[in-house]
């Protein structure tokens, strides 16, 4: 069986930590490797309301104590972003949280757009 690469997809919410929770406990092995990733749109402002750096500075410790890097990307394409890392990291399990309703169509399609376009990788949705 080949070594597990899980990326856990965040957003700047504390509540995140259950997602790189989830992903760490799809770790079986020292081979195996935990992305956390963070997308943020080009054109929105990276740290919208002032709660936003504590929060990715809390999931940044919290990557860290399961051994996990946190990385920041910026991109116009937030699911090309998404896409290019997964490929690139040959990514076998990505976990990502459920929408909350207010972008409920947006991020529900990007989840299943990602579904689409990587057949090969187990999605969890917590």
């Amino acid at each position: 069986m080949k070594n597990a690469k899980v990326m856990v997809c965040v957003t700047q919410q504390k509540t995140c930590e259950r997602l790189i929770l989830q992903g760490y406990r799809l770790i079986k092995s020292k081979k195996d490797k935990l992305y956390v990733v963070h997308v943020v749109n080009e054109r929105e402002k990276f740290l919208e309301y002032v709660d936003d750096g504590e929060a990715l500075e809390y999931l940044f410790n919290v990557s860290k104590k399961v051994g996990a890097d946190l990385t920041v990307l910026r991109s116009k394409d937030v699911l090309k972003a998404m896409i290019d890392f997964a490929k690139d990291n040959n990514i076998t399990h990505i976990v990502m949280g459920t929408p909350p309703d207010t972008k409920k169509a947006k991020e529900l399609s990007i989840g299943l757009q990602l579904q689409n376009v990587l057949s090969d990788v187990q999605f969890t949705i917590l």
